[in-house]
């Protein structure tokens, strides 16, 4: 199936948007004109100083050599100026290919660096059913193959591709001078050479988009067995993701064997070509020379060229397959920057208020905004005057949703939380209780109905703001390379110190972080791979209290936490949820006993919904789960 977003595609017969994704490219490349105009200019010198060398051969030979070898009189002179022309000539030409390959360097490195921070950038605005839709390898291959593909283009193939044509046009000038008989024939056998390296191109490139294709499949491969090597090796998987990979790798190696197939036929055959066209040029030229049509610093000069002249040409033949692998990279990066972002048409901001005197109304407070941090939250229409305290109330109104259209997760979901109201979802796996969260956090939006906080629309509300006024702690801890203490800021960047220890004591994680060797300074790395996953939920809970939200969603909190642990944190989760809305999912119902109320969902749908005590007594759903008579 097709992901969403993109159409199917199969076998990959030709590009796409050649045509535009080099337009994209050179918008890059276009931002150092100065530059470029001096590449420009050093690859005319290169080339100039490579076509001038070569007509030196004809008055070499008539002028200097021939004449010594006769025996006449040759003027040693102007042979030495001769020779002083020619090795400053080189000179020239070497300096202007240094320094051209310096600038194409330079700007190349600066395009790739431009293209990687719009992609990232990118990547930040999408939704998260994005990444729900696409392999994590796939995504990185954007920033190591298709982009590594990139780098060869810019820095190697488009510098020599320039050179070669300048070249080509250079040389053909100067065969038209020294000979157009033999420049016609120069010129007819290199259309022969031109039409079949386009023949061999179009194979190429299809075989070279297959390839980054199935290259993109194998990363991703990797990296979720990578991730998941403990679940491979509980469950004695190694063989069949040995076998897995070696089916999908298989794919790579025949797509890498055709691309490749067909780039290196083109080079032994442009190669045994141009000889053919040499020593054709040779039989004809010496035939000129022996009928006084041509002299021998002539002939000497143009087969030189014409050598040159093959060469360049088999080299653009040869870059021609870099270039087409890299747009077909260069296409899957703009792919995702054209990816559509999350929309957010919300107007309503999460503002921090206080409560200042009302002179014109009876009323003796009225809510002002603050630009410093007061504890205080309200949110603020630009369309109104007054302001709205944020109490955290949650209305659920016969919500329906699918991630699909074909398959609908939700069916007409109600529910009112109060502030300060503590709601628990518990139900099958797969009965919805996370897509709740997901919809109240706005990873996806509703179909149908409406949900509202303190009253306004959730559509109404920046996504950001929304999201700020949400505290979270996942059943999946993810925890980022760095500090303890920054793990535990990522919840609020402007938390001090003492906040962040604050917040530690409160998830009860302050005891296992000072026994640490750096304490808070510890730094952890992939994923927290030195804690366990006990002591990493820890510290996504205070994460989740350092931001002191005023909703709370707990997913499964203490998934991860023995019973021990559990008890010593229930008092500092009491108080973390204190005066505070709070969504619970959970799959241990002890958890949940305290909660307001209790919605037991099934297959999308609520089919009861009470007090711990009011649900026992119903000796439903909630009673089987409770007393474990079902399977959760």
């Amino acid at each position: 199936m097709p992901r969403p977003g993109q159409q199917e595609q199969k076998g990959y017969a030709k590009p796409q948007h050649t045509r535009n994704t080099l337009r994209r490219l050179f918008a890059y490349m276009l931002v150092h004109k100065a530059l470029w105009v001096v590449v420009f200019i050093t690859v005319g010198i290169s080339a100039a100083a490579s076509v001038a060398s070569s007509y030196v051969i004809k008055p070499a030979l008539n002028n200097y050599i021939i004449p010594f070898v006769g025996k006449q009189h040759v003027d040693l002179g102007g042979f030495i100026k001769m020779l002083a022309f020619t090795f400053a000539m080189f000179a020239a030409g070497s300096l202007a290919s240094w320094v051209n390959a310096r600038l194409t360097l330079h700007i190349a490195t600066d395009v790739l660096y431009k293209l990687r921070v719009d992609v990232f950038a990118k990547l930040e605005t999408l939704p998260i059913k994005y990444y729900d839709a696409h392999p994590h390898g796939e995504i990185m291959s954007r920033f190591t193959n298709d982009i590594d593909t990139l780098r060869d283009m810019l820095s190697q193939s488009m510098p020599q591709l320039l050179s070669s044509l300048i070249t080509v046009a250079s040389i053909f000038v100067m065969m038209i001078v020294l000979n157009p008989v033999l420049a016609v024939v120069v010129v007819a056998s290199i259309a022969l050479i031109m039409l079949l390296a386009v023949k061999i191109g179009k194979l190429s490139a299809a075989s070279f988009r297959e390839q980054q294709k199935n290259l993109g499949t194998v990363n991703g491969y990797i990296e979720e067995l990578i991730e998941g090597q403990r679940v491979v090796k509980v469950f004695n998987y190694e063989d069949e993701a040995i076998a897995k990979f070696a089916e999908i790798n298989n794919d790579l190696r025949a797509a890498g064997t055709r691309a490749n197939t067909y780039a290196s036929i083109l080079m032994p055959l442009l190669g045994n070509l141009s000889h053919v066209q040499y020593a054709l040029v040779a039989m004809l030229g010496s035939l000129f020379v022996i009928r006084g049509l041509l002299d021998i610093g002539t002939i000497a000069a143009f087969l030189q060229y014409t050598r040159n002249f093959s060469r360049p040409i088999t080299m653009m033949s040869q870059q021609f397959n870099g270039v087409l692998n890299a747009l077909a990279g260069a296409e899957r990066i703009f792919a995702i920057i054209d990816e559509e972002a999350e929309i957010d048409e919300g107007t309503i901001r999460l503002v921090n208020a206080y409560e200042a005197a009302d002179r014109s109304a009876q009323s003796n407070k009225r809510l002002v905004q603050s630009y410093a941090a007061t504890g205080e939250w309200a949110w603020k229409n630009p369309a109104e005057v007054n302001l709205i305290k944020l109490r955290g109330e949650v209305v659920f109104d016969n919500v329906t949703f699918g991630y699909v259209s074909e398959k609908t997760v939700l069916h007409n979901i109600c529910i009112h939380a109060k502030p300060a109201q503590k709601i628990a979802l518990v139900g099958s796996t797969g009965s919805g209780k996370t897509t709740i969260i997901n919809l109240l956090t706005r990873f996806y939006d509703v179909d149908e109905g409406t949900i509202t906080y303190d009253g306004i629309r959730l559509d109404s509300i920046k996504k950001d703001d929304l999201r700020r006024s949400l505290g979270m702690v996942l059943q999946e801890t993810h925890l980022f390379s760095g500090t303890i203490r920054d793990n535990i800021r990522y919840g609020n960047l402007e938390a001090s110190a003492v906040q962040i220890e604050d917040a530690a004591r409160l998830a009860n994680a302050d005891s296992f972080i000072k026994q640490l060797e750096d304490g808070y300074d510890t730094v952890i790395s992939g994923n927290g791979g030195i804690l366990s996953q006990g002591q990493r939920q820890l510290l996504a809970i205070a994460r989740a209290a350092v931001a002191n939200p005023p909703v709370l969603v707990l997913d499964e909190a203490t998934s991860s936490i023995d019973t021990r642990t559990e008890a010593l944190i229930q008092k500092g989760m009491d108080s973390l949820m204190q005066g505070r809305t709070v969504f619970v999912i959970a799959h241990r119902l002890s958890t949940v006993r305290n909660a307001d109320e209790i919605i037991v969902l099934e297959k999308g749908t609520i089919i009861e919904r009470g007090t711990h005590d009011e649900l026992l007594a119903q000796k439903g759903r909630y009673c089987q789960l409770y007393t474990g008579n079902a399977v959760m």
